[in-house]
C-alpha cells in the first residue's frame, strides 16, 4: 500500500452513532462536505434506511451524503456509478453482509474506481462488513476462517464487532481466525464505534479496545505489530 493514498478508516461496526467522533475528522480530512455512501453490504436490509441514517449523522457534522445504490453486480459494473466513486473525496462502505459486498465489488468497475479515488487522496472508510472486505485476507463470517478479501490493505485481517457476544457467542470464530492465521499475520479485534485509521503510512486507534493478535496470542507491540500493512 502506498503512503500517498488518502486516509483509511476501518471501523468495527456501529457506524454513524454516538461515539463515532472520528467521522468529523475524516470529513475534514477529505476537504469537502460530501460523503458517498455505498450501502452494498446492506442490500437485503433496507439500504435506503442505511443511507438516511448516514445523511442524518453527517448533516450534524456539516456534511451531506450521496447514497450510491450499488446493490448488485450490474450496478457495480455501471460506468456512471464508477465515475461517482472515482470523483468522490470521501467514500464510506456500510455494514451488512461481507460476502455479498465482496461478490458485488470484486473485480468490478466500482472497485477499480474506489482504488483510483483512494490513490488520488480520497478518504475511504468501511464499517463492519465494509471494513472486513477491504483487507486481504479477510475473515469469513460463517466460521472465522480466513478467505480472500478485496485487498486495499494486504497482510492484515479484521474481526469486527469485537467483544460483542451476539456476533460470536462462544468465541469460537475468533479462535479460528487467530489460530488459522499464517505466522506473522496480524489479526485485529476491532470493537464497535472504534476505528483503525491509517494516514501518512502510520496506524492509530480512534476509540479503545483494539487487540492485535499475532501467532495465536495478543501482541505486546499492539498497533506497532501492523508495521506498514
Amino acid at each position: 500500500m502506498e503512503t500517498s493514498t488518502g486516509p483509511l478508516a476501518l471501523v468495527g461496526g456501529g457506524e454513524w452513532t454516538d461515539g463515532c467522533s472520528f467521522d468529523g475528522e475524516l470529513l475534514a480530512a477529505s476537504g469537502h462536505d460530501e460523503v458517498v455512501v455505498l450501502p452494498t453490504a446492506a442490500a437485503y436490509e433496507r439500504p435506503e434506511r442505511v443511507v438516511l441514517r448516514a445523511a442524518e449523522w453527517f448533516a450534524a457534522l456539516g456534511g451531506r451524503v450521496e447514497g450510491l445504490m450499488v446493490l448488485g453486480r450490474r450496478d457495480a459494473e455501471d460506468e456512471g456509478a464508477a465515475e461517482v466513486v472515482r470523483r468522490a473525496r470521501f467514500v464510506y462502505l456500510s455494514d451488512g453482509s461481507p460476502l455479498h459486498l465482496r461478490s458485488v465489488l470484486k473485480g468490478s468497475k466500482v472497485l477499480d474506481a474506489l482504488r483510483q479515488a483512494w490513490a488520488d487522496g480520497a478518504v475511504v472508510a468501511g464499517s463492519g462488513a465494509g471494513a472486513m472486505v477491504l483487507t486481504d485476507p479477510m475473515v469469513d463470517p460463517r466460521g472465522g476462517a480466513l478467505t480472500v478479501g478485496l485487498g486495499l490493505v494486504e497482510g492484515l485481517a479484521l474481526v469486527t464487532h469485537f467483544g460483542e457476544a451476539a456476533e460470536d457467542l462462544t468465541g469460537e470464530k475468533l479462535h479460528r481466525s487467530v489460530a488459522l492465521a499464517p505466522r506473522g499475520l496480524p489479526v485485529v479485534g476491532l470493537p464497535e464505534r472504534t476505528a483503525l485509521v491509517r494516514t501518512a503510512g502510520a496506524w492509530r486507534a480512534a476509540g479503545s479496545g483494539i487487540t492485535v493478535f499475532v501467532d495465536g496470542a495478543p501482541s505486546p507491540a499492539g498497533l506497532e505489530a501492523l508495521g506498514g500493512s
